[in-house]
Protein backbone atom coordinates (compact mmCIF):
# COMPACT_ATOMS: atom_id res chain seq x y z
CA UNK A 1 0.00 0.00 0.00
CA UNK A 2 1.41 3.49 -0.62
CA UNK A 3 1.92 5.61 1.98
CA UNK A 4 0.02 8.76 2.32
CA UNK A 5 1.23 12.08 3.03
CA UNK A 6 -0.56 13.59 6.08
CA UNK A 7 -0.53 17.15 6.60
CA UNK A 8 -3.60 17.18 9.09
CA UNK A 9 -4.88 15.51 12.50
CA UNK A 10 -8.07 16.50 12.66
CA UNK A 11 -10.05 16.28 16.22
CA UNK A 12 -13.78 14.97 16.23
CA UNK A 13 -16.32 13.82 18.68
CA UNK A 14 -19.01 11.65 18.25
CA UNK A 15 -21.95 13.95 19.28
CA UNK A 16 -23.26 11.84 21.61
CA UNK A 17 -24.04 12.55 25.21
CA UNK A 18 -22.27 12.62 28.14
CA UNK A 19 -21.36 9.09 29.51
CA UNK A 20 -22.77 7.25 27.01
CA UNK A 21 -19.87 4.98 25.40
CA UNK A 22 -19.98 4.24 21.96
CA UNK A 23 -18.18 1.02 20.25
CA UNK A 24 -15.93 1.40 17.32
CA UNK A 25 -18.72 -0.97 15.93
CA UNK A 26 -21.32 1.28 16.28
CA UNK A 27 -19.68 4.29 14.79
CA UNK A 28 -19.10 1.56 12.20
CA UNK A 29 -22.66 1.28 11.92
CA UNK A 30 -23.66 4.65 11.84
CA UNK A 31 -21.23 5.73 8.84
CA UNK A 32 -21.95 2.30 6.70
CA UNK A 33 -25.55 3.92 7.25
CA UNK A 34 -24.46 7.12 5.11
CA UNK A 35 -22.83 5.20 2.53
CA UNK A 36 -19.52 5.29 3.77
CA UNK A 37 -17.57 2.16 3.52
CA UNK A 38 -16.49 1.15 6.63
CA UNK A 39 -15.95 3.67 9.81
CA UNK A 40 -14.53 7.10 8.89
CA UNK A 41 -12.30 7.89 11.48
CA UNK A 42 -9.20 5.92 11.68
CA UNK A 43 -9.15 6.47 15.84
CA UNK A 44 -11.87 6.09 18.43
CA UNK A 45 -11.44 7.43 22.15
CA UNK A 46 -13.78 5.68 23.92
CA UNK A 47 -14.53 6.73 27.81
CA UNK A 48 -11.84 4.59 29.60
CA UNK A 49 -9.35 6.34 27.58
CA UNK A 50 -8.85 3.08 25.22
CA UNK A 51 -7.52 4.42 21.60
CA UNK A 52 -9.05 1.97 19.64
CA UNK A 53 -7.90 1.55 15.54
CA UNK A 54 -11.02 3.04 13.46
CA UNK A 55 -9.89 2.97 9.45
CA UNK A 56 -6.60 1.74 8.75
CA UNK A 57 -4.59 4.79 8.69
CA UNK A 58 -3.13 4.17 5.22
CA UNK A 59 -6.40 4.17 3.76
CA UNK A 60 -8.05 7.68 3.17
CA UNK A 61 -10.93 8.78 5.57
CA UNK A 62 -14.35 9.61 5.83
CA UNK A 63 -14.58 12.29 8.48
CA UNK A 64 -14.37 16.22 7.17
CA UNK A 65 -14.66 16.80 3.56
CA UNK A 66 -12.40 18.73 1.20
CA UNK A 67 -9.50 17.18 4.20
CA UNK A 68 -9.70 13.36 3.78
CA UNK A 69 -7.04 12.80 1.47
CA UNK A 70 -4.20 13.75 3.91
CA UNK A 71 -5.65 13.81 6.89
CA UNK A 72 -5.77 11.35 10.04
CA UNK A 73 -9.18 11.51 11.83
CA UNK A 74 -9.24 11.11 15.60
CA UNK A 75 -12.82 10.94 17.56
CA UNK A 76 -13.15 11.06 21.13
CA UNK A 77 -16.34 9.51 22.56
CA UNK A 78 -18.94 12.27 23.87
CA UNK A 79 -19.30 16.29 22.96
CA UNK A 80 -22.76 16.74 23.91
CA UNK A 81 -24.13 17.46 27.83
CA UNK A 82 -26.57 14.70 29.23
CA UNK A 83 -29.75 16.54 27.13
CA UNK A 84 -28.27 15.18 24.02
CA UNK A 85 -28.51 18.76 22.42
CA UNK A 86 -26.07 21.12 24.12
CA UNK A 87 -22.40 21.03 22.99
CA UNK A 88 -19.58 20.49 25.42
CA UNK A 89 -16.36 19.48 26.48
CA UNK A 90 -17.37 15.99 27.81
CA UNK A 91 -14.06 14.61 28.01
CA UNK A 92 -13.09 12.08 30.65
CA UNK A 93 -9.65 12.44 32.17
CA UNK A 94 -8.99 9.15 30.20
CA UNK A 95 -10.06 10.41 27.46
CA UNK A 96 -7.66 13.89 27.58
CA UNK A 97 -4.88 11.99 28.72
CA UNK A 98 -5.37 9.12 25.80
CA UNK A 99 -5.96 11.97 23.37
CA UNK A 100 -2.55 13.70 24.60
CA UNK A 101 -0.55 10.99 24.23
CA UNK A 102 -2.65 9.82 20.83
CA UNK A 103 -2.15 13.00 19.07
CA UNK A 104 1.90 13.03 20.62
CA UNK A 105 2.15 10.40 18.85
CA UNK A 106 1.16 11.17 15.40
CA UNK A 107 2.78 14.49 15.43
CA UNK A 108 6.40 13.13 16.21
CA UNK A 109 5.18 10.22 13.14
CA UNK A 110 3.98 13.19 10.91
CA UNK A 111 5.97 15.99 12.27
CA UNK A 112 4.41 18.61 9.00
CA UNK A 113 1.03 17.79 10.13
CA UNK A 114 -1.02 20.23 11.68
CA UNK A 115 -3.73 19.54 14.62
CA UNK A 116 -7.51 20.94 13.68
CA UNK A 117 -10.47 20.98 15.40
CA UNK A 118 -13.33 19.44 12.47
CA UNK A 119 -15.08 23.02 13.41
CA UNK A 120 -12.31 24.68 11.75
CA UNK A 121 -13.69 23.36 8.68
CA UNK A 122 -17.36 22.61 9.34
CA UNK A 123 -20.62 24.72 10.10
CA UNK A 124 -20.26 22.74 13.63
CA UNK A 125 -19.22 22.80 16.77
CA UNK A 126 -17.44 19.35 16.67
CA UNK A 127 -15.18 18.36 18.94
CA UNK A 128 -16.99 20.90 21.36
CA UNK A 129 -13.17 22.11 22.70
CA UNK A 130 -10.40 23.71 20.89
CA UNK A 131 -8.12 21.25 19.75
CA UNK A 132 -6.43 23.77 17.73
CA UNK A 133 -4.96 25.63 20.69
CA UNK A 134 -4.92 22.53 23.01
CA UNK A 135 -2.78 20.29 20.75
CA UNK A 136 -0.70 23.28 19.06
CA UNK A 137 2.29 22.27 21.85
CA UNK A 138 2.63 18.70 20.58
Amino acid sequence: MTMRTINEIIVHCTATPAGRDVTVAEIDAWHRARGFRCIGYHYVVNLAGDVLAGRPVGEVGAHCLGHNARSIGVVYVGGLSSDAKTPADTRTHAQKAALRSLIGDLRSRYPQASVRSHRDFAPKACPCFDATAEYAPL
